[in-house]
């Protein structure tokens, strides 16, 4: 079966996770995380590279043993090295890592101290009040995680939008293959760029549908076929995604496409309207009586029932109907309004490229501008930059802004905002920057009062830009911090600052609705890609999907702006 670089970073975060739970050396588990977070975000397949006879080692961050360890799962589809850690542990222990809240350092605290394999056996122990014997699980702790065992119980599997992406593309590719095939499209959840997906919806048209569906079987990813019919057929591939397939009509080709779309709510809403007006709408089109009057398009359906074309991401039933019908749909972003990426890291802390190599990346990608942002001093885990390292660093892009052409390189901090609400280096220096974006990295658990008060103060500093990933979340490993978002974008709004929508998959933070919010209040977002590698610069096309589902324009984005009017709004902010 192929491999996917989603399948590989899998296993290198697997094995990171077990060596955190057993204490290993820190550096050997950072070198798994990065190789996974390398992997992941690579626009290229690692398994179509190994078979061309590349070497995994030329990537940056990506070592002769991690190279060994990617040609082994291309070739094999396993990891001795993983499978030898599982021997070792338990093999319930990485079912507790899914259970958010709780990371490898207090899976290894119940392993250790209280013999807790599995969650059964934690449900049972939260329940007898005995997960509090251990330090830093409080009664309140233990409360949340029999919440999120709960929940995660009820949950099915879901797939990060970034993850379900490599998927879905090369599901695509496989269909196009076929002569038979004329269109081929993604459709549900995945189309409408939710963060997460439960399955994958593809739509074909075709002459003949048995062909397709014999090509479609084919597939070597698949390893359960729960139906194959004329028309439909749904599959479950291994790494447990369900993909149903269905071939259908040119002239019912729009309506198939509106309905499989979703989202359910806006569905009912549009079938409601039909009904108004005399007429059904269906997988099969738009009906007066027996008589089909639509279907062929996606805009034939909504012309049906007098509105204009509704994009894909505003399809929730959240006023996107009555948008349109007062014609005040909003222009949506797309990635080409994109001018430039103010948010990018490099070899100087936890980076995998140079600055020149990032700036020629983005470059390459048509972008004017981006902006490096190193962490600063306190994250030592990413060896933050001090003063002096700074310094030296904001020489270093001036020299290479004074020989490189068609790209801007901005000088920033990406700088710490500390528990009380202060930043992690003084002014004196951050005055040298272009743009400075504040962080929360640690001190999650805060109360929501104490939380909001540190980031409003850090806001109001003399030298405060945007505020990063402005919840603090990581999809399914690590829920929000409480912060009162509507007194945060007030803020933003009276000091004249930014907010970020971070663009990696992991994160997708600001949420949709708060970017509605940012726009209602007139404060302009930034889409960043946050980006650690060349390739994590093509994680912009899920920050701008998440902008896109926040009613987001080209006006409303920060990054949109050419260079010059950019410095203009960066330098009001630098007061």
């Amino acid at each position: 079966m192929p491999v996917h670089n989603a399948d590989i970073a899998t296993i290198f975060e697997e094995i990171a996770d077990l060596l955190e739970i057993e204490n290993a050396n820190p550096f050997r588990i950072r070198a798994y995380r990065n190789a996974a977070r390398i992997v992941l975000n690579l626009s290229e397949e690692l398994s179509i590279l190994v078979k061309q006879g590349e070497d995994p080692a030329r990537l940056p961050g990506i070592g002769s043993s991690l190279a060994e360890k990617i040609v082994e799962i291309v070739e094999t589809g396993r990891c001795q090295a993983l499978e030898k850690l599982r021997r070792q542990g338990s093999p319930g222990l990485t079912e507790l890592l899914h259970i958010p809240g709780l990371g490898p350092k207090r899976v290894a605290a119940l392993y250790h101290e209280l013999d807790i394999h599995n969650t059964e056996q934690l449900f049972r122990a939260a329940k007898d009040g005995r997960l509090q014997q251990l330090p830093g699980f409080g009664k309140k702790t233990e409360q949340h995680i029999l919440e999120m065992i709960e929940t995660h119980v009820k949950q099915a599997k879901r797939f990060k939008l970034g993850t379900a992406a490599q998927y879905a593309d090369s599901l695509q590719q496989f269909m196009q293959q076929n002569s038979e095939v004329n269109e081929v499209v993604v459709a549900g959840s995945f189309r409408r760029c939710r963060e997460t997906v439960g399955d994958l919806d593809i739509l074909v048209t075709a002459d003949k549908s048995a062909p397709v569906m014999d090509h479609f079987a084919s597939y070597d990813e698949i390893t359960e076929i729960l139906s194959k019919g004329k028309t439909r057929s749904t599959v479950i591939l291994k790494n447990g995604l369900q993909v149903d397939l269905r071939v259908v009509p040119v002239q019912s080709f729009g309506a198939a496409l509106h309905y499989f779309t979703g989202s359910k709510a806006h569905n009912i809403a549009i079938r409601r309207r039909a009904r108004q007006r005399g007429l059904k709408v269906n997988e099969y089109g738009v009906f007066k009586g027996n008589r089909i009057i639509a279907g062929d398009t996606e805009e034939s359906v909504y012309q049906s029932v007098d509105l204009p074309y509704i994009p894909p991401e505003l399809r929730e039933n959240r006023g996107e109907i009555e948008a349109a019908e007062d014609g005040k749909l909003p222009r949506l972003i797309t990635v080409e309004d994109i001018k430039g990426d103010l948010h990018a890291h490099t070899t100087a802390t936890d980076g995998h490229n140079s600055i020149e190599e990032m700036a020629d990346a983005a470059r390459a990608r048509g972008l004017a501008y981006i902006a490096i942002t190193e962490h600063s001093r306190r994250l030592t885990v990413t060896h933050g930059l001090d003063e002096k390292r700074l310094l030296k660093q904001i020489e270093e892009i001036d020299k290479l802004n004074d020989r490189l052409k068609g790209i801007t390189v901005l000088k920033g901090i990406e700088v710490d905002i500390l528990e009380d609400g202060s930043l992690d280096l003084p002014d004196r220096v951050l005055a040298r920057l272009d743009l400075v974006i504040g962080a929360v990295h640690s001190k999650f658990h805060l109360s929501r009062q104490k939380q909001t008060t540190r980031i409003l103060r850090a806001m109001e500093r003399p030298y405060f830009t945007m505020l990063a990933h402005p919840t603090g979340r990581l999809l399914e490993r690590r829920e929000p911090y409480d912060v009162d978002m509507w007194r945060v974008i007030d803020q933003a709004r009276q000091r004249g600052c930014y907010l970020e929508l971070n663009c990696h998959p992991e994160r997708l933070d600001l949420l949709d609705t708060h970017c509605l919010l940012a726009k209602q209040a007139g404060v302009l977002v930034s889409i960043n890609t946050d980006a650690h590698s060349i390739a994590d610069l093509d994680n912009l096309r899920y920050g701008v999907g998440q902008a896109r589902r926040g009613w987001l324009e080209a006006e409303d984005v920060l990054n949109t702006l050419p260079l010059k009017t950019l410095r203009q709004y960066l330098k009001a902010t630098m007061t």
